[in-house]
């Protein structure tokens, strides 16, 4: 019998990170020279990898700008880290339904946009590190919703299609977990709107993540 798994998106969904992205986005633009893009622009590309966000935000632009800025991103956000200003809440809820989550049998795990050093922080941050048995990010991986991802979470977790499940707030999430032919839960307090998600093949959004785990034992 395979393992249970529950694998969750970071951004939007285990924590609210859109001033932060927004603001290192935004110095990102300004030290290149250019006009940062509006803030509902720079939620909208929550999610996808920072080379694929930068293709979706500046469409003009050639291959080599998209890698400069992805990387002017990555070093703004990392001032903003060390200057203390990073501020990475977890959504009310989260703690108590991964734990609900966990004494019921389910294995945990992330798939990210983040990088490697983003995710370690705020799971360190939280004190949510060992809750987690697999951790994949976009630092080796491609970008959602490509679902390499889901397959290397449950590879390492020794679960099933059948017996897996991804929840996130974007409707690369959605998409990600339909190409991945895994259970796909939508969660309302991120930065898509549900009636993306639904289109997006959202099996359920939901509203409050205190009814996550309940919906998720319901799904399985």
């Amino acid at each position: 019998m395979s393992n249970r798994l529950a694998i969750f998106d970071c951004d939007g969904t285990l924590v609210d990170s859109q001033a932060n992205i927004c603001m290192a986005m935004e110095l990102a633009f300004e030290r290149a020279g250019l006009a940062p893009p509006p803030r509902e622009a720079t939620r909208r590309v929550v999610g996808l990898s920072l080379v694929e966000a930068m293709e979706t935000l500046l469409p003009e632009a050639g291959t080599d700008q998209h890698r400069e800025m992805a990387e002017a991103y990555k070093q703004a956000f990392t001032g903003m880290r060390g200057a203390g200003t990073v501020h990475e809440p977890l959504y009310d809820g989260i703690v108590e339904t991964i734990t609900a989550l966990d004494e019921t049998g389910w294995l945990l795990g992330v798939a990210t946009g983040k990088s490697d050093r983003g995710l370690k922080f705020v799971l360190e941050a939280h004190g949510l590190t060992d809750r987690f048995v697999t951790l994949h990010t976009a630092d080796r991986h491609p970008s959602k919703p490509h679902p390499s991802m889901i397959d290397a979470c449950m590879a390492d977790a020794g679960a099933s299609r059948e017996s897996s499940v991804m929840i996130g707030d974007t409707t690369f999430d959605m998409a990600m977990a339909r190409a991945a032919n895994v259970m796909a839960v939508g969660v309302a307090w991120g930065y898509h709107d549900p009636d993306e998600l639904e289109a997006a093949g959202a099996d359920v959004v939901i509203d409050s993540a205190h009814d996550l785990a309940a919906i998720i034992e319901e799904l399985a």
